[in-house]
């Protein structure tokens, strides 16, 4: 298996060799942190190619050229990742006390981009920098005056938006990242409660392909059991509503899979 920071050669369409390295060395090549790079793999930043046989990720050096092209100035591209943890840190981006901006992100003004669980298993929000800073310029009236009607009747009844903009965040970049039907079934499939998946999908062998192709968790899922417990339940969708949408769409995407299925004789990825 190659190792984190060991750059190897694989081939392309034309017969030429491309380096390919892993994550470690990646980011160094770019600059960036662990975590930072990371982040620009989630929100699509930069491209993972081939994974290795052990399926670890790795990224080709034409890609890290293009990232650093596109980025302009060397901070350009830490600046496009950079996150602030908790309500505290994102209100003083913003230009608000605490208890103002958690009750703009509890009611689904600004939309998480990750989470922690802290050492009393309580959830961290994470914020991008640059989304705060643009949402307090495009809507200066939401920083100050009272909370409007629609606000207000969340807060009265103690609603959350938070887990569900994340998931619907983390949802919509792993599709955008996934190449084949079966990978997006799955990626849907991810979120759903266990009873709501047997029901969606009666088939076990189906199941158990959703179940290979299944999105690892993000970078930074706690492994701690009782913290990994509760990120756990971030990752399953809760409201009614909300799991009605995401199984109608893994019914869509199951259509497509199974008519891919049909063509090659095969069940799963192509």
């Amino acid at each position: 298996m190659m190792q984190m920071g060991t750059a190897v050669r694989g081939e392309v369409a034309d017969g030429a060799a491309e380096v390919l390295m892993g994550g470690g060395q990646a980011a160094g090549e770019l600059g960036l942190s662990r975590s930072e790079f990371a982040r620009a793999v989630q929100l699509g930043i930069v491209r993972a190619g081939p994974r290795t046989l052990g399926g670890a990720a790795r990224y080709a050096r034409a890609e890290l050229d293009r990232v650093r092209s596109a980025a302009g100035p060397p901070d350009a591209l830490r600046e496009q990742v950079e996150t602030v943890a908790g309500a505290e840190a994102a209100a003083g981006v913003v230009g608000v006390g605490p208890s103002r901006f958690t009750r703009l992100a509890r009611c689904g003004h600004v939309t998480p981009v990750g989470y922690r669980i802290n050492r009393y298993r309580a959830v961290v929000w994470l914020y991008l920098s640059v989304e705060l800073r643009s949402f307090a310029a495009q809507e200066p009236g939401m920083l100050r005056g009272i909370a409007p009607p629609a606000d207000r009747e969340l807060m009265e009844a103690k609603a959350d938006l938070r887990p569900r903009k994340w998931r619907g965040r983390h949802v919509g970049l792993l599709l955008r990242r996934a190449a084949d039907p079966w990978e997006r079934a799955a990626v849907l499939a991810s979120v759903l409660p266990e009873d709501e998946l047997r029901q969606a999908v009666p088939d076990p062998a189906e199941r158990i392909v959703l179940a290979a192709l299944a999105p690892p968790p993000p970078y930074g899922h706690p492994q701690v059991p009782a913290a990994a417990a509760v990120a756990l339940g971030l990752l399953t969708a809760g409201p009614p509503d909300e799991i009605h949408w995401y199984r109608t769409s893994l019914d869509f995407a199951l259509t497509g899979a199974r008519g891919q299925s049909k063509s090659t004789g095969e069940r799963g990825p192509t």
